[in-house]
Formats: C-alpha cells, sequence, structure tokens
C-alpha cells in the first residue's frame, strides 16, 4: 500500500469509510487489486484512521474512487471481488464515469457444487440474464469469452433448481470440419461427443459430474445434437442452442419451432465465426433479421467489454476487428475502383 510520503504534495480529492476487514478483501492477495486501481488511474491510494485516501490528478481519481465504492459495495454484500472484477469495474467506469457501478452488486445467477457463486460479472451479461428471466426466447449473440453459453447454462440449473422447468434440452449443430463423421471412429454417439463436449463440461462444472450423471440417467437434462430435434414438441423445458451461426435458416426454423408450452429457449452465437460453407447464410444471422420485430423475442448483444476470460482473449478479439474493420474499408475502396473504370 502506498506510503503518507509518497502523496503528501496531493492534494486528497476522495475518502472512503471502510472497516479493517473489508479492507484485507479489497486490498487483494499482497494488494494486488489495489496496484491495478492505482495502475489503471494513476491515483494514489492509502489508508488512514479507517479511512481510503484517495489521490492525485483528475480524472483519475474520480475514477478510481468510484471502482472502490463500488467493490465495496459488493464486499458489504458478501462478495469477494476477484482481481477480473477490479480490471471490469475499472474499464466500466473509464468509459462511464456514471456508470452503475452497483452492478457488481448482484444476487449469483446459481451456486456452482464447489459452493463458487456465478455473476453477472459485465453490464451486458446483466442485460443477459434478465432477459432470460423475464423472456420466452432470447437470441444473444457475441464474441467468444463473453459467458453466452455459460451463463445460459447456469441460468437453466437455476430454473430447474426452482422449479420453473421440468428439464433442460441442450444442442448444437454437427459442423463437419475436414472429416466427415462416417469416417470417425466409433458408434454415432461417440462420433458426436467432440462436439457435444464443450455442454458437457459446462454443466459438469456447475453441477458437479455425479449430478449432472445423475440428470442425464432420468433424462432431466438432454444433450443432442440438433438434428435429433426433428419432430418433436418439448414442453416445461428451458432450451438451449449453441453455436447458432453454424445452423442454416432451415434449421434454425426447426429448433424456434420445437417450443411447447411453459418452455422457453435461449439461442447463442458468434456471427463472426460460421463454419457453414462459403456462401451459406447463416440460419441465426437469417433469424435475427425474420423476428426483430417478433413480440416476445428479446436480443442481447455483447461485445469486447463483456468478455470476461484471460485479458489476452480481450486483445485478441479487439485485434480481429480491427483487421476485419480495415478489410471492409479496403474491399469498399476496391470496389469502389472497379465502378470508376
Amino acid at each position: 500500500m502506498a506510503k503518507d510520503s509518497e502523496t503528501e504534495r496531493k492534494e486528497p480529492s476522495g475518502r472512503v469509510g471502510v472497516e479493517p476487514e473489508e479492507l484485507a478483501v479489497l486490498v487483494g492477495p499482497s494488494d494486488a487489486h489495489l496496484r491495478l486501481i492505482q495502475q489503471g488511474t494513476g491515483a494514489t491510494i492509502l489508508e488512514r484512521s479507517g479511512e481510503l485516501v484517495i489521490s492525485g490528478d483528475e480524472p483519475g481519481t474520480v475514477v478510481a474512487t468510484r471502482v472502490v465504492e463500488a467493490l465495496l459495495a459488493a464486499i458489504r454484500d458478501g462478495r469477494r471481488p476477484s482481481a477480473a472484477d477490479v480490471k471490469y469495474a475499472l474499464r466500466m467506469v473509464q468509459q462511464d464515469t456514471k456508470a452503475d457501478v452497483g452492478l457488481l452488486v448482484t444476487e449469483p445467477v446459481v451456486v456452482t457444487h464447489r459452493g463458487k457463486p456465478i455473476y453477472a460479472k459485465t453490464r451486458g451479461q446483466s442485460r443477459y440474464v434478465q432477459a432470460m428471466l423475464e423472456g420466452e426466447l432470447v437470441l444473444c449473440y457475441g464474441p467468444a469469452g463473453t459467458g453466452k453459453t455459460y451463463l445460459a447454462m447456469a441460468q437453466a440449473v437455476a430454473d430447474l433448481r426452482d422449479g420453473r422447468i421440468s428439464r433442460i434440452v441442450l444442442t448444437r449443430p454437427i459442423v463437419e470440419a475436414g472429416e466427415h463423421l462416417g469416417f470417425l471412429p466409433g458408434d454415432l454417439g461417440e462420433k458426436v461427443d467432440p462436439y457435444l463436449r464443450p455442454l458437457h463440461d459446462a454443466l459438469q462444472d456447475i453441477l458437479g459430474p455425479e449430478r449432472f450423471r445423475r440428470h442425464l440417467e432420468r433424462g432431466t437434462i438432454e444433450v443432442v445434437p440438433l438434428a435429433y430435434m426433428r419432430g418433436r414438441t418439448i414442453n416445461d423445458a428451458f432450451m438451449v442452442l449453441d453455436e447458432a451461426q453454424n445452423t442454416t435458416p432451415s434449421q434454425m426454423k426447426m429448433f424456434l419451432t420445437r417450443m411447447g408450452f411453459g418452455s422457453k429457449m435461449v439461442v447463442t452465437g458468434d456471427i463472426t465465426q460460421s463454419d457453414l460453407p462459403s456462401g451459406q447464410m447463416s440460419g441465426f444471422c437469417h433469424a435475427m433479421e425474420v423476428l426483430k420485430q417478433v413480440d416476445g423475442v428479446g436480443f442481447v448483444k455483447l461485445t469486447g467489454d463483456d468478455i470476461v476470460r484471460h485479458d489476452l482473449v480481450q486483445r485478441i478479439v479487439e485485434a480481429y476487428e480491427r483487421q476485419q474493420a480495415a478489410d471492409a474499408v479496403g474491399e469498399a475502396r476496391h470496389a469502389e475502383e472497379e465502378t470508376g473504370q
């Protein structure tokens, strides 16, 4: 933690009351959280007589003060903010100093079998969870690492736990990339297992392997390829279609019309990562256009600001977005040159 002598030349611009036990959680292991805030804002933070004194130049002190307030509010609500929470709070307040820092003080979507609470950690994720609570059909799109699939699984488990539905049905399209299923070893279940494994992994992480296995045996959780959904009407279920950018329009229509009474659907995908053949329209993109005026359909867009994986994932996504924008500009210029000839 910063020494008084380092800040005597600066006029304190923010004071936040803090209890000793709160301070230990706030500063993080070896003051790691405090260093993140100071490095991200340029402000200096030190503790004096039960207060955190935040000093330095504007606007860094304003951002640092709001971030500290957000983290303390989360701590007082029973949470232990992680380094990822600190980084997100910094990013959120730096973008908008009037942002709702109370976002970090939320109820968990569900608690995993290890006792770890799963929270919406960004504004986009918070909108996503709210949409799933309120709507019967939600289409969520965004880049890798934004929690599209994992939060859908968590909400499905929460709805099953609370009796809002009686089963969970999870599906993905099987898109062959380089190898045909017929040439892969094993029976059909073994052939499609690699495609469905990410869904199994997410549910095992939330429920634990044993509970997940029992749900599979009882049929309260079903994980199937999208083709197996044809001809069914599914009542009283939480249905998730993952990797929806790899569906065709006819597959998407087929899935959406499987909804029965008492069911809800969540469709997730990343429209920038389609594995469909070149020139094939994505059923996900088609559905977003067709359904945009239909009452009862919710749309949630997640962005790079909602990435909650390793920091490097966010930088990778941003780099690809910059390249895609540059490619689009280049293609537009080329088209203009072709037209002018």
